[in-house]
């Protein structure tokens, strides 16, 4: 019985326990565009569906001001399908997976955090704060890897 476990412990296992729902949140920086790179190569090699979210900031502030700010990101929201589907359709033939664009409106965190909720997450990928005050106030990766719910990839 010694021997067939030990047999055992050395054989491949095809498959994954890896996730089947990878959450990437964008919002056209630098940092979230590295971020969804690195969760789409995550997704294909796990076979998992990546859901790629934009979290549409509500701005009372700038809505009271007469701004159009509802008008802005809607733009924001749809120059990012256009770019995943460029993307998306630069690589077919060469690389398969499964991804949908997902919007929620809110602020960042609790935006994603909604997200994670609704599609049932496995993982969260969100790119490293560009900001200088989040290094105070804590950026929304920090405040994602303290929920504790999900695991949390930061890409710098």
């Amino acid at each position: 019985m010694t021997e067939q476990h030990e047999q055992r412990s050395h054989e491949f296992e095809r498959g994954t326990d890896g996730p089947k729902v990878i959450v990437v949140g964008v919002d056209g920086s630098d940092s979230s565009l590295r971020a969804a790179a690195y969760a789409s190569g995550l997704a294909r090699r796990q076979g998992a569906l990546l859901a790629v979210v934009y979290v549409q900031p509500v701005l009372a502030a700038g809505a009271s001001l007469g701004a159009p700010v509802a008008e802005t990101t809607d733009e924001i929201a749809e120059d990012l399908v256009t770019y995943i589907r460029e993307a998306a359709e630069r690589l077919k033939g060469m690389f398969e997976m499964r991804w949908e664009f997902h919007t929620f409106r809110g602020d960042p965190y609790n935006g994603l955090v909604k997200a994670a909720d609704e599609l049932k997450a496995d993982a969260l990928v969100v790119g490293a704060s560009e900001q200088a005050g989040h290094r105070i106030i804590g950026s929304v990766a920090v405040r994602l890897v303290k929920a504790g719910r999900w695991p949390v990839t930061v890409v710098p």
